[in-house]
C-alpha cells in the first residue's frame, strides 16, 4: 500500500538548543489535535466514505499526516539532542525528560499523553468529513501559535511548511465533502 522514502516529506532545519521549544512542539506530536490524531483519524475513517475519491483522498492525507508525525518528532529531537541536563532542568521539557529522556514521546505540550479519546470516526460520511475540516483548522491555529513562540529560524521555516498542509487539506476535505454529499444527493435507479 506504501513506498516509504526514507528522507523527510520537508528538511527540517534546527539552528538552536531549545528544550522549551520542544516541549512545546509535542502538542503536534501527541496532542487532541496533532499529527498522530489526525492521521489515525483520516485512515480509520476511510472505510465508511461512499466513494473511491473519498476513500482515497482519507487513505492519502492519513498517510501525509503521519509523514508530518515524523516531522514534528525530528524537530523535537532536534532541539534536545544536544541539551545537557542543565540545559534541561527548570524548562518545560523537565518533565518529559524524567519520563522519556530525550525521545519524543505522543503526549501534549502540558504531558497529558495521547489516547484515542482524541479522534472520532462516526462511520457517516458527512459527520466524519467535517469532523475532518474542523481538525485541520484547529492544527492550523496551533501551528501558528507555535511560530509565534518560535525563535528559531529553521523550526519557523518548517512549522509554516506543516502550517501551509492543513489549509491545503481542509481544502481537499471540502472537495471531498461536495463530492460525497452529491453521492448521497443523486437518484439510485435500479
Amino acid at each position: 500500500m506504501w513506498i516509504y522514502e526514507k528522507k523527510l516529506q520537508y528538511p527540517v532545519v534546527v539552528d538552536t538548543c531549545n528544550p522549551t521549544l520542544a516541549a512545546m512542539l509535542l502538542e503536534q506530536f501527541g496532542g487532541a489535535d496533532g499529527e498522530l490524531s489526525a492521521g489515525i483519524r483520516y485512515l480509520t475513517q476511510r472505510w465508511t466514505m461512499p466513494t473511491n475519491k473519498a476513500k482515497g483522498l482519507l487513505t492519502d492525507i492519513g498517510t501525509e499526516e503521519m509523514a508530518h508525525w515524523e516531522i514534528v518528532g525530528t524537530l523535537a529531537w532536534k532541539l534536545v539532542k544536544d541539551a545537557s541536563v542543565e540545559q534541561i532542568k527548570g524548562t518545560p521539557f523537565e518533565a518529559h525528560y524524567v519520563n522519556h529522556g530525550k525521545s519524543p514521546f505522543p503526549h501534549d505540550a502540558a504531558g497529558a499523553p495521547w489516547t484515542a479519546s482524541y479522534i472520532q470516526s462516526k462511520g457517516d460520511p458527512i459527520a466524519d468529513l467535517h469532523e475532518d475540516m474542523a481538525a485541520e483548522q484547529k492544527a492550523r491555529a496551533t501551528y501558528e501559535w507555535l511560530i509565534s513562540i518560535s525563535d528559531d529560524p529553521g523550526v519557523t521555516d518548517t512549522l509554516r511548511f506543516l502550517r501551509q498542509r492543513e489549509i491545503v487539506h481542509f481544502q481537499r476535505f471540502g472537495e471531498a465533502l461536495r463530492i460525497v454529499q452529491e453521492e448521497l444527493d443523486s437518484k439510485k435507479f435500479y
